[in-house]
């Protein structure tokens, strides 16, 4: 009796690790100061927005006896209008020189992966099998995993993978690499009317996949772009990469003047299936399929009226200085030799603490006065108070109109919209990515968006939270406003089948 106790109280202690934890009932006061620290750096410009306001209101009152004396006096105080006008001037260049340039999102584009490449559950069970790699134990273990998964029946793996046995080999990644992003670019270059030899600059993120030469050379031979390009390839930096990539990009177009900039997100799977026994490399094999995006970023101002969004915050939260958090996605052989990643047991609680400090650093940027006042007097007050006062939970409702969260499992949606507090609505667009295109690693936040625009829920204004995390460990935010009312694009990869979304999933 009491061995099956203490056995249900292992399940139990197991079902809790891989929940995320209750993070914003624990919330650290350093991390509201780094958001606060954002805001205090645009002080300026707050300030001066009411007092140009007081100018104007006083300017109006004004009528021509009182301008007239005003000008007798003028030219009376010659040197001190000469002083005032040059300070005037100095300040407002130095104002437009150091001010951010606004950076667009023109277009973007998800691959769509052909219909022969679609897995179905039995399929992927059967082929499993047939290779011979598995055994009977590691078998059940992909069964279950997958439908708990909350992946549907259309997801897709590489070619190399639907062969017996399996080819995965260097040329069949390359393949796979070229197909999706080749594909998401040649729709975005379509979509945009721009030309490859317009573009200067070029971020790739593949995680997994890092050939020589590069990803990007890759892409920089197949469209001719120019010799002057600037290119970047981030490797090894997991599902979170896309954030990365595109607050690089943005970087770039800080200092470089009327600039295109592209950023392809993808993860290559062919080379990076897992022919092993070890249950915490198996479950990638489970989750993680075909797909990549495009994203076109400028800095023009011309390209406003015709681009969707503005990219409005970037917020990245690294914890790789924990040992846990560096070990918790690691990519290793094991005992017989065979290449996989591995999940750690601790993964959910990592990431909740990853996902904790990035939305508490977020929060003071986003979060209407009202809640920041909130929030931050109950912190206080916890802190200097009474430790038993719970901090007041944001409403991030509030500050977003729409929620994209990286489609890395069902229980990571799960216990994100209940920890934020979010209504099925908000999650849907991450349910329904996962369903119909499974773990597409950095790319998903992308499907997500799309889903989003081909529900025509994007209006004119709205306010997009893009949140995804990945090995290292982190935890990476980006957010967009919408500057019109957004229609999907052509060959939108929701174009098909989006009549039959949202579909009931089994619980």
């Amino acid at each position: 009796m009491s061995g099956q106790e203490n056995s249900s109280s292992n399940g139990v202690q197991i079902r809790q690790s891989r929940r995320l934890p209750d993070f914003l009932q624990s919330v650290n006061l350093k991390y509201v100061k780094l958001g606060y620290h954002y805001l205090i750096s645009h002080l300026l410009t707050l300030c001066l927005v009411p007092l140009m306001a007081v100018i104007i209101v006083e300017a109006s009152r004004l009528n021509l006896d009182d301008i007239h004396q005003l000008w007798l006096q003028l030219q009376y105080n010659l040197v001190s209008v000469v002083v005032f006008s040059a300070i005037l001037v100095f300040g407002s260049t130095v104002y437009i020189m150091t001010r951010p340039r606004s950076v667009f999102m023109v277009d973007y584009s998800c691959y769509l992966p052909p219909p022969h490449l679609k897995v179905k559950y039995q399929q992927f069970i059967e082929h499993s099998a047939l290779t011979g790699d598995f055994d009977e134990s590691s078998l059940e273990f992909q069964r279950k995993i997958l439908e708990r998964s909350g992946l549907g029946e259309e997801t897709c793996v590489p070619e190399a993978m639907h062969y017996l046995p399996p080819r995965p080999s260097m040329a069949a990644a390359r393949e796979e690499a070229e197909q999706v992003m080749f594909g998401a670019l040649d729709n975005l270059f379509a979509n945009t009317n721009v030309k490859p030899r317009d573009i200067g600059i070029l971020v790739v993120n593949c995680s997994l996949f890092n050939p020589t030469p590069s990803l990007s050379a890759m892409i920089i031979n197949k469209y001719k772009f120019r010799g002057n390009i600037r290119s970047f390839n981030l490797g090894g930096m997991g599902c979170s990469a896309g954030v990365i990539a595109v607050d690089l990009a943005k970087d770039m177009l800080q200092v470089h003047r009327n600039s295109y900039a592209i950023v392809v997100s993808t993860e290559n799977i062919t080379q990076n299936w897992y022919f092993g026994n070890k249950k915490s490399m198996l479950i990638p094999n489970c989750l993680f399929r075909v797909g990549g995006a495009a994203v076109l970023l400028s800095n023009k101002s011309a390209d406003r009226r015709r681009s969707k969004y503005k990219l409005v915050h970037v917020v990245r939260t690294h914890c790789g200085a924990n040992d846990k958090a560096f070990k918790c996605v690691y990519q290793e052989q094991d005992n017989a030799g065979k290449t996989g990643v591995s999940l750690s047991k601790d993964l959910m609680a990592i990431a909740g603490g990853a996902l904790k400090t990035n939305i508490t650093t977020l929060g003071p940027l986003v979060l209407p006065i009202s809640e920041q006042i909130l929030f931050f007097v109950t912190l206080v007050a916890k802190k200097l108070f009474n430790a038993k006062i719970k901090p007041y939970i944001p409403d991030f409702k509030l500050a977003f109109d729409h929620f994209c969260i990286h489609a890395g499992g069902r229980a990571v949606i799960d216990e994100l919209e209940k920890n934020l507090q979010l209504l099925p609505v908000h999650a849907e667009a991450s349910r329904m990515t996962l369903h119909r295109f499974g773990n597409t690693s950095s790319s998903s936040i992308w499907y997500e968006l799309a889903y989003t625009e081909a529900k025509g829920r994007m209006r004119k204004g709205n306010r997009v939270w893009q949140i995804a995390f990945g090995s290292g460990f982190k935890c990476n935010s980006a957010v967009w406003v919408a500057i019109r009312n957004v229609k999907p694009s052509p060959n939108n990869p929701w174009e098909e089948c989006i009549h039959r979304y949202p579909v009931q999933l089994a619980l």
